[in-house]
């Protein structure tokens, strides 16, 4: 059973019947550029995962999915998106430095989202590679934020992989899965659109708050004439103390918790 498209371009089932015979490829590349290019962040990139582990369960006509092959190969590949985008996201950081974090004014890039992305450093060090991911707007930022702090490559390789095949692989599978309780997968299939903007609608909000409220703090500081920080001072402070990447997470009283 298909859902009615109530916001068409937001359909896996509409993106994969428009991109077929490439539909895979455009999956995996969602998947890349929401850690890889810093963009897709939109698209909720959980959902997207579970609806094509479910669209991967055999259907009549095609034994192996929309997709045309096992859901082994899916989820493989769509891991492998995932790892390969959270490596280049890394990549961005280390080289680009500091200065990634400037673009304070775009939104998505506010000093809020990065400052959430910090704190979860802060609290589960070296961890939060893997633990980000299914994180929201904090999986976009990580890599980057590890790449600026020059977090050990051999380790975040690690974590990064770690992470890729629970999440990318792992949620894929999961969807598959539900493809054998029936009732669950129709309640998914017909109720798609529901989701999705939900999802879409409430990560778009949060961003354009973030958006707004920075704005409003800017021209507040500006009207009663104090010292602005400039965009370079401000970037610079938000590159995290390497030694927190090798950190374990906190416990709850603030201590380090202890070492096996």
């Amino acid at each position: 059973m298909h859902s009615i498209a109530l916001i068409p371009w937001l359909d896996p089932a509409a993106i994969i019947a428009a991109s077929q015979p490439w539909a895979l490829l455009v999956v995996c590349f969602i998947v890349f550029a929401e850690t890889g290019l810093l963009i897709g962040f939109l698209l909720p990139g959980d959902t997207l995962l579970v609806i094509s582990g479910l669209l991967s369960h055999p259907q009549p006509g095609a034994p192996d999915g929309v997709f045309g092959i096992s859901v082994w190969w899916v989820a493989l590949l769509i891991g492998l998106s995932a790892f390969v985008g959270g490596e280049v996201g890394y990549l961005i950081g280390h080289k680009a430095g500091p200065a990634v974090f400037e673009r304070k004014e775009s939104g998505l890039f506010s000093v809020k989202n990065v400052e959430r992305t910090n704190a979860f450093f802060v609290r589960f060090g070296g961890l939060t590679i893997i633990l980000a991911r299914f994180v929201p707007i904090v999986r976009t930022f990580a890599p980057v934020a590890a790449g600026v702090g020059h977090m050990h490559k051999g380790k975040y390789t690690l974590y990064n992989f770690i992470g890729a095949v629970l999440w990318g692989f792992g949620l894929t599978m999961f969807g598959y899965l539900i493809g054998f309780i029936p009732w669950v997968a129709e309640l998914v299939t017909e109720y798609i659109d529901v989701i999705l903007l939900i999802a879409v609608g409430g990560t778009a909000v949060i961003t354009l708050w973030h958006y707004l409220s920075e704005r409003r703090k800017a021209k507040k500081a500006a009207a009663a004439g104090e010292d602005v920080v400039t965009d370079h001072d401000e970037a610079e402070a938000l590159v995290l103390d390497p030694e927190i990447f090798e950190r374990g997470p906190e416990t709850h009283d603030g201590d380090q918790a202890p070492k096996a």
